[in-house]
């Protein structure tokens, strides 16, 4: 003898749902996670309020997933980041961030705000200052990273970004680019009894023009080092 497995259950759920219409309680239940889900992104988009922090139970929190302004803030200036608002962010939200918040949400009996992302000048929509890491703020400089998308940074990146750190690395990389150019002169190029004289020279002339290039493009395009720009908003600034 077999067994209908569909019968069984709909014997089962009708035992738990006598009178009950079944359609109009998952329409009801669409309708509720649909608003839920609206309300969480109106919250990305409308970040506005500059919540600090929220409500969340320590004990259900992943600890590789708490991060410190601090760590946030040297890793946006190693790489050349910006930690904005939310709002700010040009590119959508995908699904799987929206779902995880969702779940963060639910398990926490809260509603989360104050969202904040982490990614590169070009994704956000900033603010002109004449005129990807998803993260909620948990309290007293920390971040909850609730999602990660897109592409990895490139393992240079690091490197290309690394002059643009500050004022120091700036000079720094300016003074190896200039040695190294004029190390790359051949022998012939010296004078035998002013080698030395004329590599210094070299050196301080390569250093002079490598530093007038970065300064005349760096103002006229309005940028900043990457600790002055990590958390701004505006371009040029």
């Amino acid at each position: 003898m077999q067994v209908d497995i569909q019968k069984q259950l709909l014997k089962q759920r009708n035992k738990h749902n006598k009178g009950v219409d079944i359609l109009q309680q998952v329409q009801e239940v669409l309708a509720q996670d649909s608003a839920h889900e609206t309300a969480i992104k109106n919250a990305l988009v409308d970040n506005t309020t500059n919540l600090e922090h929220n409500t969340l139970n320590l004990d259900l929190l992943e600890t590789n997933r708490i991060f410190h302004i601090e760590d946030i803030k040297n890793i946006c200036i190693t790489y050349r980041l910006r930690f904005l608002e939310s709002y700010l962010f040009k590119n959508d939200i995908p699904a799987e961030a929206i779902s995880k918040i969702k779940q963060l949400e639910k398990a926490h009996n809260t509603t989360l705000g104050g969202f904040k992302i982490m990614a590169p000048s070009k994704l956000f929509r900033l603010e002109n200052y004449d005129d990807p890491l998803l993260f909620a703020p948990i309290g007293n400089g920390y971040y909850y990273l609730i999602h990660k998308w897109g592409n990895d940074l490139s393992v240079w990146r690091k490197w290309l970004m690394y002059p643009f750190r500050n004022l120091d690395t700036i000079i720094v990389s300016t003074v190896v680019a200039a040695i190294l150019i004029a190390l790359s002169f051949p022998e012939s190029y010296y004078h035998p009894d002013y080698k030395t004289t004329q590599f210094i020279f070299l050196c301080f002339f390569w250093f002079k023009v490598i530093g007038f290039c970065l300064i005349f493009f760096g103002v006229s395009r309005g940028k900043n080092f990457n600790s002055a720009i990590w958390d701004s908003r505006y371009v040029n600034r």
